[in-house]
């Protein structure tokens, strides 16, 4: 059984951008404790030649041959990635990006905690995010402290931290989860196809 203290990682990147049609997160969710092997299984894959993953340069018949073999992995249990898409509406990118974060992560807490069989509330998430002029901006800060404070199961996050994806594999890896609504909306895949092949919850 997971303690309260047990820090558990939630790593979320975009596809597309805040307020424009087909806007989504991708969210990677793992142990603190297990997060090397993550890291470890996806950057194993990968040409040594490649510093950095952005899904959107790489052809989908590369991008699927990854995670398919990713999938394949001794990556843990405890690993859950989810892509879930945003609703438009009239208001700022900053804000429509926090809101559809906030959403996602609940979502993510809620089935992170089916999965690992936590019955107690779940505590002690940190959320990474990449870094980009949404997610920086002072509107994104205020809508997500006000979440941290009043937002349900939001309130298990202890901090939000923006970081540059080149210095987190696992970040990276949530952009390729971000990126297969691509294929949902090309009709390449659809929910059930993308769970099966790489364990991928669509929301």
């Amino acid at each position: 059984m997971a303690g309260l203290n047990k820090k558990i990682l939630c790593f979320v990147d975009e596809y597309g951008t805040a307020g424009e049609p087909g806007f989504a997160l991708g969210c990677v969710m793992v142990w603190a404790r297990e997060c090397g092997k993550v890291d470890k299984a996806f950057s194993d894959l990968l040409p040594s030649s490649v510093n950095e993953v952005h899904a959107v340069n790489w052809k989908n018949n590369s991008l699927q041959g990854l995670l398919g073999k990713f999938s394949q992995t001794d990556a843990p249990g405890s690993l859950l990635m989810l892509n879930k898409r945003a609703d438009v509406a009239a208001e700022e990118r900053p804000v429509l990006y926090a809101r559809a974060m906030i959403e996602t992560v609940k979502i993510g807490v809620r089935r992170f905690a089916r999965s690992q069989g936590i019955v107690n509330t779940v505590g002690n998430v940190e959320v990474i995010t990449d870094a980009n002029d949404q997610n920086a901006h002072p509107l994104f800060d205020q809508v997500i402290q006000d979440a941290r404070l009043n937002d349900g199961r939001f309130k298990a996050v202890t901090r939000v931290v923006p970081l540059d994806s080149a210095a987190s594999r696992v970040l990276q890896l949530a952009d390729v989860v971000a990126h297969t609504r691509a294929w949902i909306d090309n009709a390449e895949f659809n929910a059930k196809g993308l769970s099966e092949a790489y364990n991928i919850e669509i929301l």
